[in-house]
């Protein structure tokens, strides 16, 4: 056991060939994630970039994803500082994406290839550690060559803003469907005919409705819900609540996004505001009123309700399990959380023509480049609407 630059002990540990990801129990009681060398050293490049997302599923998520690259480099014998983007779709090509280029030598014999939705992740995850490689010297050569950007005529309502978005030219080329990890049409009905407590509805509903990460639901308070009309914290007129980064929820719920906040006279201020629709008020006081127990002293909204910790913080984890089991007795599949987020942000678009800040907005994005990156290439054939498939995770661990 050892400590890491985090201020934490490595702990529980994947391996991955050589390279391995490994798990920070950190500190203060959060949890981050990095890249090991065999005898237990950090891999300095890939945790710089990983700090970057600290405190994010994004950080997991990435860690996986780029062990598998940082494996690939060392078979080729590549050094950061060496590679060319000719090399990066190559690689891109051995995980399945279509190139036209020799692959070179068999990489992953017998593994399956990486999915749709696992393939932009890819992309994303390459082209960010790169620039970052490049912001500090390293293969500036190469940074250049990704940090390209394009026209977007279908954007035109930003030409005063902007006359370019950003481009990633690893990313998988040619028509795309709607976003592979949208709900099947009637979900939402079909799941409410099967969840049977009022706090599975509720998580439900909060999900279709206010497009929410499971870490931001999970990890909301009572006072961050302001459900009356001209509420005290003088956000939002409409019943709205606030998202607020909490770093030290006892469930280990952390919200993505990180907008200033504060508490004034046991007011909540700040943070990002998410309005609510009829439907999560009357779920909720459904809720509060015949499940949720009196005298909870750590004051956080979803509690679990059965077992020896009945009462306490519901994690993340119970509610993916809940969600799932509730999806194969609805024969809709192993339903996932952000599957609601994903729907919710294609229909905003929908219904707004492509209006990226709309969407941005109504989704909690952090920018409408991210928006027009993830959803708007998909548009072009909207009618097809396939079934869930797996998260890039998943997909890095079946194969």
């Amino acid at each position: 056991m050892f400590w890491s630059q985090y201020g934490g002990r490595l702990a529980r540990h994947v391996m991955v060939g050589d390279l391995r990801v490994q798990r920070i129990e950190r500190k203060d009681g959060r949890r981050s994630w990095t890249i090991v060398w065999p005898e237990g050293t950090v891999h300095l490049a890939a945790d710089r970039f990983l700090r970057l997302h600290d405190g994010s599923g994004t950080q997991r998520t990435y860690a996986y994803l780029l062990v598998d690259h940082l494996r690939w480099l060392e078979r080729e014998c590549l050094a950061l500082a060496t590679v060319q983007l000719r090399d990066l779709e190559r690689h891109m090509g051995i995980l399945g994406a279509e190139v036209r280029m020799p692959l070179g030598e068999p990489w992953r014999v017998g593994k399956r290839p990486y999915g749709h939705s696992a393939l932009p992740t890819a992309a994303a995850c390459l082209k960010g550690f790169y620039l970052h490689q490049s912001s500090r010297g390293i293969n500036g050569e190469l940074g250049k060559k990704l940090d390209k950007s394009r026209v977007d005529r279908r954007c035109s309502f930003l030409e005063h803003v902007r006359s370019s978005l950003p481009t990633n030219p690893l990313a998988p080329k040619g028509p795309y469907r709607r976003h592979p990890k949208m709900l099947p049409d009637g979900a939402r009905e079909r799941l409410m005919e099967t969840v049977n407590a009022a706090r599975d509805r509720l998580v439900v509903t909060w999900l279709a409705d206010g497009g929410l990460r499971i870490g931001e639901l999970c990890g909301l308070h009572m006072v961050d819900l302001h459900l009356r009309e001209n509420a005290a914290c003088g956000e939002c007129r409409a019943p709205h609540l606030l998202v607020c980064h909490r770093p030290g929820n006892p469930n280990w719920a952390e919200a993505k996004s990180k907008h200033p906040w504060r508490v004034e006279h046991s007011i909540v201020t700040g943070g990002l505001t998410k309005r609510v629709s009829p439907a999560m008020v009357h779920t909720y006081f459904e809720y509060v009123t015949t499940e949720y127990p009196r005298g909870a002293g750590h004051g956080m909204l979803l509690v679990q309700l059965h077992g020896a910790d009945t009462g306490q913080p519901w994690a993340p984890v119970g509610a993916r399990r809940m969600l799932g089991r509730a999806g194969k007795r609805a024969g809709l599949g192993g339903v996932k959380p952000h599957a609601f987020r994903h729907s919710i942000t294609s229909a905003v678009l929908d219904t707004a023509d492509g209006n990226l800040l709309i969407a941005r907005d109504a989704g909690g994005w952090a920018s409408a480049a991210m928006v027009d990156e993830v959803y708007c290439s998909r548009l072009a054939t909207a009618g097809n609407r396939p079934g869930l498939t797996r998260t890039p995770i998943q997909e890095f661990r079946q194969r």
